[in-house]
């Protein structure tokens, strides 16, 4: 038995089975993903070739289109073909431009790759030092009105919608004053307004989480041991209080990063941003399913990598956790 039980997987190393615990989930949310943005083409009431080529269309350019796509099989040949094609790299062909949708993916996906990861790390560059500060400055009930105008100015920020938020951005500092360009991708200076808009709100957002943790760490009787050993308090906060917040950090980080990558489509459209959130847009305006399929499918697979990934890491920080045994 002692054999049978040693030789599971999993069984007794509580990292194997983490892994194929999340592994395991990962996989089937993918597969919920695929099934989803395959029935999305055949959820559309009527005709989406035709709701694509327009009313005018001749019924055989109409008929050939929707042989080309598939459309004419069966259903359940349609998804195996579709999950062949998908498997292979092919996500299909543009109904409007006749370009490969990975191809078109593979113009955009940069700029809203480099975009998101800009955000994400001003995110963190903001709200650590900002989350640590407030709770250095306001425990105990001192400085009551840092901490009322911190909190309230904080949730005000985050309350706002990032795409007003950007149009805020583009009239006082692009259209008033004139400081950075309002539209495209150039140099560092096209990134400045798009960052901040898809920033700030989740920074404010995420010092407060940080704040709060500080607050119950610096409680801690190792953080008052660590003070009667007379350590720096640089040393005190960056060795004993931050990596002992860092886990809730970890945790509201990457869902405003899985939140981020979504919000670029709306900010993305603001700043006339050539990335994907564009030409999502532009797709289902145009009514180019293939290429909406393809960009839900990028999306979706993002936001659960990340997921992914946080997971990984709050078990790499935080071993006792429920996450590595539950």
């Amino acid at each position: 038995m002692t054999a049978l039980v040693a030789a599971r997987p999993g069984v007794g190393n509580p990292w194997a089975a983490f892994l194929v615990r999340r592994l395991g989930r990962l996989l089937v949310s993918l597969a919920v993903l695929v099934t989803l943005a395959f029935g999305m083409i055949h959820l559309i009431p009527g005709d989406p070739v035709r709701a694509a080529l327009g009313v005018t269309a001749p019924p055989e350019l109409v008929d050939a289109r929707r042989e080309a796509l598939g459309l004419n099989d069966p259903l359940g040949t349609q998804f195996v073909n579709y999950l062949r094609a998908l498997f292979s790299g092919d996500l299909g062909i543009s109904m409007s431009s006749g370009v490969p949708v990975s191809e078109t993916i593979g113009q955009r996906l940069p700029a809203t790759a480099s975009l998101a990861i800009a955000a994400f790390v001003v995110v963190m560059l903001i709200a650590v030092p900002l989350g640590l500060g407030m709770a250095v400055l306001t425990r105990g009930g001192r400085r009551r009105g840092s901490e009322l105008g911190f909190t309230s100015t904080s949730a005000m920020i985050a309350a706002i919608p990032e795409f007003l938020l950007a149009v805020g951005l583009v009239f006082v500092f692009g259209v008033s004053l004139g400081w950075f360009p309002v539209a495209g991708r150039g140099g560092a200076s096209s990134y400045v307004l798009p960052v901040l808009a898809l920033s700030l709100g989740p920074a404010l957002l995420l010092a407060r989480m940080v704040r709060v943790e500080a607050l119950a760490v610096l409680d801690q009787d190792f953080v008052r041991t660590a003070r009667a050993k007379r350590l720096p308090p640089l040393r005190v906060y960056l060795r004993h209080v931050f990596p002992n917040a860092l886990t809730s950090t970890l945790t509201i980080g990457g869902l405003l990063l899985s939140g981020m990558i979504v919000g670029t489509v709306l900010v993305e459209n603001v700043f006339a941003w050539p990335g994907m959130g564009m030409t999502i847009v532009s797709s289902i305006l145009a009514k180019d399913y293939p290429v909406v399929q393809g960009i839900v499918l990028v999306y979706g697979a993002a936001v659960l990598l990340v997921n992914l990934v946080v997971d990984v890491l709050l078990a790499v920080a935080d071993p006792r956790s429920t996450i590595r045994e539950g």
